[in-house]
């Protein structure tokens, strides 16, 4: 529970269970985002969940299944790969349902990677967060439309809302980011900083587009936000030393994990999502929408379903930085009153 769309959607089921008088449990190695999840009233028992050891893995079965008993667990809901196995074997033991979550479209590039991504094609139901998704199902783990249950995640609009988010909550982290007193627009792009989520493209965009300035004798008159960390994996390094190679030291802020992704959008004028990779749904669009934030997002995977080009934002080839820098150019030309229409 240390970031991530997978552990926000946790939390917000368990804050629709907590509204309407149930109780929510969660299971986990912990992180962060634990203290969020007490906050609104959840039980969170620690335990090493995300473990791949086969013989950890056993052990959390039996002390599942000890939770299961001793707090009246009704419902076993997985949502990735590793917990789902003794989830699984669990509730099978104490005869309680099982539902799983496919959140992600899985890789298959090792042997029998495939059997173990199938546990998550078996919850019942099991749910697909996009048609994208339930079609991947379908034709991977042979599950009829009738095992399949599409449930879209999304964003709350009680709290992505830009009414909703004071001036001082953006002030604070426009502080904190050093972006106050940086009067140019924001193109902004949140996600965990690893090789598939873009931010390589954006920069390779962002050069693009400080060549074409250059050119034309002009300044490039905004600055790249990129929000998010990258768990310790070194990959921030890699993105500052392509940003100084790239001549963009001064336009790039690296700043890192945000808890409050509200205030993050509400600073931004354009929100980006290049991932090379097809998203699975693609939460940031529909975050950045409810925020009134124009989308640029790569046209593949989920965002397909959730954006209508230049209509409700922009989709952009993946791995295509001179397209990018294009669409950027073009939301970034828009007055704010138009960018807000097309945001909405």
């Amino acid at each position: 529970m240390k970031s991530g769309g997978v552990e926000r959607g946790a939390i917000e089921i368990a804050q629709a269970l907590i509204d309407r008088g149930d109780r929510a449990l969660i299971a986990s190695r912990g992180g962060r985002m634990v203290a969020q999840f007490r906050r609104i009233g959840g039980e969170f028992h620690e335990l090493d969940m995300a473990t791949k050891s086969p013989i950890v893995m056993y052990r959390n079965v039996a002390r599942l299944r000890t939770l299961i008993r001793e707090e009246g667990v009704d419902i076993v809901h997985a949502r990735s790969r590793a917990p789902a196995w003794s989830g699984y074997y669990a509730a099978r033991a104490e005869g309680v349902p099982f539902v799983t979550t496919y959140h992600g479209v899985y890789n298959e590039d090792f042997p029998f990677k495939r059997h173990y991504n199938a546990i998550m094609a078996r919850g019942a139901p099991t749910i697909a967060i996009s048609e994208h998704v339930a079609r991947i199902v379908q034709e991977r783990h042979g599950l009829g439309p009738d095992q399949i249950e599409i449930i879209p995640r999304g964003a709350d609009i009680r709290t992505f809302d830009e009414e909703a988010v004071s001036t001082e909550r953006t002030l604070s982290l426009g502080n904190a980011w050093g972006v106050i007193e940086d009067s140019r627009p924001i193109v902004m792009l949140p996600g965990r900083l690893t090789g598939w989520k873009g931010q390589t493209t954006l920069i390779a965009a962002a050069a693009e587009l400080l060549s074409r300035k250059k050119s034309l004798g002009e300044h490039l008159d905004c600055q790249f936000v990129l929000v998010g960390d990258d768990h310790g994996s070194g990959f921030q390094r890699k993105l500052e030393a392509q940003i100084a190679a790239a001549g963009l030291t001064g336009y790039f802020r690296l700043v890192g994990h945000c808890a409050d992704m509200e205030a993050a959008y509400k600073l931004a004028a354009v929100v980006v999502s290049a991932s090379t990779e097809p998203e699975a749904f693609g939460r940031v669009a529909v975050e950045a929408q409810a925020m009134g934030r124009p989308i640029i997002a790569s046209a593949h995977g989920g965002s397909l379903e959730t954006v209508e080009d230049q209509k409700t934002g922009y989709l952009s080839p993946p791995q295509d930085p001179k397209a990018l820098a294009e669409v950027i150019e073009a939301a970034l030309s828009l007055a704010p009153s138009a960018r807000a229409n097309l945001g909405m």
